[in-house]
């Protein structure tokens, strides 16, 4: 099945993954679902904060995927495969240069313009299902300074049409899913080409204390691989390490 088939349409939720967790659960959905809404109200981020955009200016969708066969352990891949489709995407209509800040924010220069939130459902050793939900500032222009984020309209001058970007998004997520389902090679390269910050010193929080590191890998469990600023190389996840707030 083709991811955006079919699309549900919402005025307003709490959140888009909520309610495709929840459609998923009572077997509702399928493997390609889109859940879209005009607005949501408990939208979140990364670490549980808040996602906020302005009623009907921006695209908060959540995707829902069945894998066939990943391992638990190898989850990250489908953040790797959401946030390149993203990136893609937005490539294509801002000119500034676009990159994923790991795990899977997307920043147009060093403003972040789109955001994703996976969650999973294992089985055993494998992924049973998954819902991706995803963010993107599109049309909305008024943003506090302390977001350090940006949008479509604001980087090319341009409104962007919802309907053409959500096009845009399945199609270029159909297309990378069904490529690493087909076990093409490249995922894990082509996200660490397009890490922002790789080979540079980087401002981080570990285990909640300042440090410079320089992020210079991801590995297959989606930990970012940084030498620190004694010369020590390590992989680290979320729940140790962050990059500090700009």
């Amino acid at each position: 099945m083709t991811i955006g088939h079919p699309i549900i349409k919402f005025d307003t939720l709490e959140s888009t993954n909520k309610t495709a967790a929840e459609l998923l659960n009572l077997s509702k959905v399928q493997h390609g679902a889109v859940i879209l809404a005009h607005e949501q109200t408990a939208g979140r981020g990364q670490r549980g904060r808040s996602w906020l955009s302005e009623p009907g200016a921006d695209l908060m969708m959540s995707v829902v995927l069945k894998p066939a066969r990943l391992r638990a352990d190898e989850q990250f891949a489908l953040g790797k495969v959401a946030a390149l489709a993203v990136a893609e995407v937005v490539r294509l209509l801002v000119p500034g240069e676009v990159r994923i800040k790991w795990p899977n924010d997307v920043l147009v220069d060093r403003l972040k313009i789109a955001g994703i939130l996976i969650k999973n459902e294992v089985v055993g050793e494998l992924v049973h299902s998954s819902v991706v939900g995803m963010g993107i500032n599109a049309n909305s222009h008024d943003f506090p300074e302390a977001l350090v984020a940006t949008s479509i309209l604001l980087e090319s001058g341009r409104k962007v049409e919802l309907a053409v970007l959500l096009d845009h998004v399945c199609k270029a997520l159909d297309r990378r899913w069904k490529a690493y389902e087909a076990g093409e090679s490249g995922l894990a390269e082509e996200y660490v080409d397009q890490l922002w910050a790789r080979g540079r010193w980087a401002e981080l929080l570990l285990d909640d204390r300042p440090v410079m590191g320089r992020p210079v890998d991801v590995d297959r469990h989606g930990r970012l691989i940084v030498e620190l600023e004694g010369g020590e190389v390590a992989a680290y996840g979320l729940d140790r390490l962050r990059f500090a707030p700009r």
